[in-house]
C-alpha cells in the first residue's frame, strides 16, 4: 500500500533550493529539509513544469493531459474577473487524479492552494477531493488570508473560513494532522499539499500579524528582496520537515512517495541559474524546475541526479500507475510514467514536450538535446546539453532541424484547440515597476 504525498511550490526558480546549486542565505541553508530527502531520494535535472505560469500548470496536475483541452487553461492566469463564470475552471464532468485515486479506496486531500475555477461552479469536492483547507485563488496575503477585498479567501471543506495565522504554517500544521489521522484510519490516502509559498506579497513568519498596506494591494510592488525571498522558502521548508515527521512518528514513510516541484519557474527574487527568464516565459527558467522524489520502497538507487525529460503530467501518470488506478474508458492521457526511472535513473527515454503561450505568441518544444524557440516573430534553435542559457542560437547553422522542429510543433499544435480570443494575459508587474529580468 502506496501513500501519495504531492508538493507544490508556488513561483520557486530553479537553483533556489540547496541541492539544486542553491547559494545559503544570511540565516544559513535556505532548504535542509528538502536537500535532505533529495539526498535519500532522487532528483531530475531536466524536470519541466506544464506551463511557465501557475493555473495551466494545475490544470495539467490535475487531469494528466495537456492543460490546452479545457478552456480555463487558456488563462494566463486565471483572474478573479473569472468568479461566476461557468467556463473558467476546472469542470466536475473532467477524470481528475484525485478522482481516479478515490476511486480506487484513496483518502484525498487537498490542503493548500485550489486556483481551479471559483464557485459555485467549481470546487475541490466536485473535482474529487475528500477534504479541503486553503485559499481558493491564486494569490492570497499570509496572514489576511485575502484575495480580492478584503474578506479571507480561505475554505474548509467547501464553506468560507479563517483563522488566525501565518498562511504556510496552517498549511503545514493542517497537512502534518492529515498525515497523522490518516495513519490512525488506516486508510490510504493522496494529499495535494499545494503552498502559496514563495509567491508574493513578502511576508515571513516573523512579521507576525496582518499587514493593512499588503491587504489592500496583494503585487507588494515596493516590498520584499532576496533575505525575505529565501525565508518565505525556508519556512516552507520548515513545514515539510513537520510532515515528513509525522510520516516518520506514524511509521508511513518509507511507504509513501513524496514528490516535490513547482508549478512555474521563479519571479522576481528567484534564483533560476544558470536558466534566463522566468515566470511566464518559454525560456528554460519559465518552465524547467526542480523535481525531488522521495521513496524509500520503490527509489533503488538514493542520491542520484536522473536525466530523464518529464513535465508536470507525467507526475499524474506516474501516481496512477503506481497506485494501481485507471482512466475511464476513452479517457487519453498525455503524461508518461516515470516509475521505471525509480528503478534505473540511467535508462532513460525519449519525451517529446510542446508548449505554447498566449503572451508574447510564444512557443516551444524539445525534443532530447534540442528545444525549438519562437518569441513573437522571432525564431531561434537551442542544443540544450551544451547552452541550457540559451544563448547560443543556433538557426542559421542548422536550417534544416529548425524546420523539421517547426513542423513537429505546428502538427502537435493542429491537434489541440486554438487559443481562444478572449483568454486573459496578465503580468503581475511591467518595466514601469522594474526593469526586465
Amino acid at each position: 500500500m502506496t501513500n501519495f504525498i504531492f508538493i507544490v511550490a508556488d513561483d520557486l526558480g530553479y537553483a533556489d533550493l540547496g541541492c539544486y546549486g542553491g547559494r545559503n542565505a544570511e540565516f544559513g541553508p535556505v532548504s535542509p529539509v528538502l536537500d535532505q530527502l533529495a539526498s535519500n531520494g532522487q532528483r531530475y535535472e531536466n524536470g519541466y513544469a506544464n506551463s511557465p505560469v501557475c493555473s495551466p500548470t494545475r490544470f495539467a496536475l490535475m487531469t494528466g493531459r495537456y492543460q490546452y483541452w479545457v478552456r480555463g487553461a487558456s488563462e494566463e492566469p486565471m483572474l478573479g474577473s473569472a468568479r461566476g463564470n461557468p467556463e473558467i475552471g476546472l469542470h466536475s464532468d473532467l477524470p481528475t487524479l484525485p478522482s481516479m485515486l478515490k476511486d480506487v479506496g484513496y483518502h484525498t486531500a487537498l490542503i493548500g492552494k485550489w486556483h481551479l475555477g471559483f464557485r459555485p461552479h467549481f470546487g475541490p469536492e466536485k473535482s474529487g477531493y475528500m477534504h479541503h483547507f486553503g485559499p481558493m485563488s491564486g494569490g492570497v496575503s499570509y496572514y489576511g488570508h485575502n484575495s480580492r477585498g478584503p474578506d479571507s479567501d480561505l475554505e474548509l471543506d467547501g464553506a468560507p473560513y479563517d483563522e488566525p495565522g501565518y498562511l504556510t504554517d496552517l498549511i503545514s500544521k493542517r497537512a502534518a494532522q492529515y498525515v497523522r489521522d490518516r495513519a490512525a484510519s488506516g486508510q490510504k490516502f493522496f494529499l495535494s499539499l499545494h503552498y502559496t509559498a514563495p509567491h508574493w506579497p513578502w511576508e515571513t513568519r516573523a512579521q507576525g500579524r496582518i499587514d493593512p498596506d499588503i491587504v489592500k494591494n496583494l503585487f507588494h510592488l515596493d516590498g520584499g528582496n532576496v533575505e525575505t525571498y529565501r525565508t518565505m522558502i525556508r519556512e516552507m521548508d520548515e513545514g515539510i520537515g513537520w510532515v515528513v515527521e509525522a510520516l516518520r512518528d506514524t511509521g508511513q514513510l518509507d511507504n509513501t512517495l513524496i514528490i516535490f516541484t513547482s508549478d512555474n519557474g521563479g519571479e522576481r527574487f528567484s534564483d533560476n541559474w544558470p536558466l534566463v527568464g522566468g515566470k511566464m516565459d518559454l525560456t528554460e527558467g519559465g518552465i524547467r524546475v526542480p523535481y525531488i522524489v522521495h521513496w524509500p520502497h520503490g527509489i533503488h538507487k538514493p542520491g542520484s541526479m536522473c536525466a530523464q525529460h518529464c513535465m508536470t503530467m507525467d507526475w499524474t501518470v506516474t501516481v496512477l500507475q503506481i497506485a494501481g488506478a485507471h482512466p475511464p474508458a476513452g479517457y487519453v492521457l498525455d503524461g508518461l510514467s516515470m516509475e521505471p526511472t525509480f528503478k534505473d535513473c540511467s535508462q532513460t527515454f525519449s519525451r517529446p514536450m510542446f508548449w505554447r503561450m498566449k503572451h508574447n505568441t510564444q512557443r516551444a518544444y524539445r525534443d532530447g538535446d534540442w528545444k525549438y524557440l519562437k518569441i513573437n516573430e522571432h525564431e531561434y534553435l537551442f542544443n540544450l546539453s551544451q547552452d541550457a542559457r540559451e544563448r547560443a542560437n543556433q538557426s542559421h547553422l542548422d536550417p534544416q532541424k529548425i524546420k523539421l522542429m517547426r513542423t513537429m510543433w505546428e502538427n502537435w499544435n493542429l491537434q489541440i484547440p486554438p487559443v481562444p480570443s478572449d483568454a486573459i494575459v496578465h503580468q503581475a508587474y511591467k518595466l514601469s515597476d522594474m526593469p526586465g529580468r
